[in-house]
């Protein structure tokens, strides 16, 4: 594993990145502009001190000016998908349907008890694992040379597989997941705990005002889970398809009564009444200034919601994750899922489906073999194959329903995304004909397609139309 901040590292800079904190904290009680306060205070000692003193007060939002980038060399997608659950941080990640996956390298786990015991047979264990997921990437080969997608053939890719990350971050957030990964509840699988102590070090040398309270801060548990574990039953099924379970009501007449409100200033009741006595009817006019609302800044989208679950395969899960501007629910990795359950991509049931099958029937019997030996599900997380199913829950406004039905219903998008959102964009239609009509690819909706060369054809189609 290799955790690096990108660019230049020098004391130089640092200083400077230091006085542009300082400034913002200054600047709310200090005559001058903003120029003039970074002109004006120079010394690094003064300008740490004062960040430090500002959010001790719990003042932090100074501290999202201070932006950082690295690079993040050989991680497994237990930690991918973690970190692509901070909604304030940004990835670039390489992808597994571009690039074959077979001799990425893969992570090797030091082998414990329920109790944190390093297991003494140690290499002899760690020897049947290697073996095992060298089957696997193996098999994801041997997929890819039957003319089986890498798109596809990646479903047997364990989540072990070493993965490269480009990732942004400001220094709050930051902060934020060096204490969840360190000393949460997520510090519990290993790996993630030795990457929030790599990106600490790099807090060290340079984040210096977050070092302490970072130090000092305590290590917390799921309490949630302590005491729902001696009631609940942990057995669970994925449902069949997405499900549309909670939504705004009357989202049609609520996103026209928001344009009606941001243009002309009336209350939310004079807004409803002109809706009811000129617009309801008007059906034409409703669908004209939706498509008006799709295609300028879209605020009036935000002023509704929809709560969703979603059944997804973990290859798939970063596809959905990597939206931002959305509330996931993901289910944590410990304990290990079900493993029995699995996603069947339509050219592996085609083809060779016994082929498939067989793989993951070995890998839950080596799960299985691991789990007898008393090995804790923290170290057994690497045997969830990349097709294995989860349930997510996921909370959407308008604008980023808009937003991510427009990337994922296109033709260009992985298959399994795109029954998703399109199984998403028939619930919310019959619900909300009107919003529903921006729902989906741009050529569908604008009548334009931006994929030049790659486009699928599509719009051809639908222009002479």
């Amino acid at each position: 594993m290799k955790v690096e901040l990108l660019g230049t590292n020098d004391k130089t800079k640092l200083e400077e990145r230091i006085k542009v904190v300082s400034a913002a904290g200054r600047l709310s009680r200090y005559n001058g502009t903003a120029f003039e306060i970074l002109e004006k205070f120079n010394n690094y000692e003064k300008n740490l001190n004062l960040i430090k003193r500002i959010i001790s007060m719990g003042h932090e939002s100074i501290t999202d000016h201070d932006y950082l980038v690295f690079g993040i060399e050989n991680v497994s997608p237990i930690v991918e998908q973690t970190i692509i659950e901070e909604r304030f941080s940004s990835f670039t990640i390489k992808s597994r349907r571009e690039v074959n996956f077979s001799q990425v390298g893969y992570y090797v786990p030091t082998f414990k008890d329920k109790n944190g015991n390093v297991l003494p047979n140690q290499d002899e264990i760690k020897e049947k694992y290697q073996r095992h997921m060298q089957f696997l990437f193996n098999s994801y080969q041997k997929l890819v040379d039957l003319g089986i997608p890498m798109e596809d053939a990646r479903f047997v890719l364990p989540y072990s597989y070493h993965s490269n990350i480009i990732m942004g971050v400001d220094a709050h957030t930051l902060k934020k997941m060096i204490l969840e990964y360190t000393k949460g509840t997520k510090s519990n699988i290993p790996e993630i705990k030795e990457f929030g102590e790599k990106l600490y070090e790099v807090v060290k040398q340079n984040i210096p005002y977050y070092k302490e309270i970072i130090d000092l801060s305590v290590s917390t548990t799921d309490k949630i889970k302590e005491k729902l574990d001696s009631i609940v039953d942990k057995s669970y099924e994925i449902i069949d398809k997405s499900v549309l379970i909670n939504s705004f009501e009357n989202i049609d007449q609520n996103i026209i009564i928001a344009a009606l409100i941001k243009r002309y200033q009336y209350s939310y009741e004079q807004a409803l009444k002109i809706y009811e006595e000129k617009l309801k009817d008007n059906v034409e006019l409703c669908q004209e200034i939706m498509y008006e609302i799709y295609n300028g800044d879209q605020k009036e989208l935000s002023q509704v919601s929809f709560q969703f679950q979603i059944p997804i395969s973990l290859a798939i899960l970063t596809h959905i994750t990597r939206h931002r501007t959305y509330s996931p629910i993901i289910p944590d990795f410990v304990p290990v899922h079900d493993l029995s359950k699995y996603k069947i991509p339509r050219t592996i049931s085609n083809k060779c489906l016994e082929l498939y099958n067989e793989i993951y029937n070995k890998n839950l019997e080596i799960y299985q073999e691991f789990k007898k030996m008393g090995i804790r599900e923290e170290d057994l997380v690497y045997f969830h194959l990349s097709g294995n199913m989860v349930n997510i829950l996921a909370n959407m406004d308008g604008k980023t329903l808009a937003w991510i039905t427009h990337l994922r219903t296109c033709n260009k998008a992985q298959w399994e995304i795109r029954d998703i959102f399109n199984e998403i964009r028939k619930q919310v239609k019959d619900k909300c004909p009107i919003y529903g009509t921006i729902l989906g690819p741009d050529c569908e909706v604008r009548k334009i397609c931006n994929e030049g060369k790659e486009s699928c054809g599509k719009i051809k189609v639908l222009v002479k139309k």
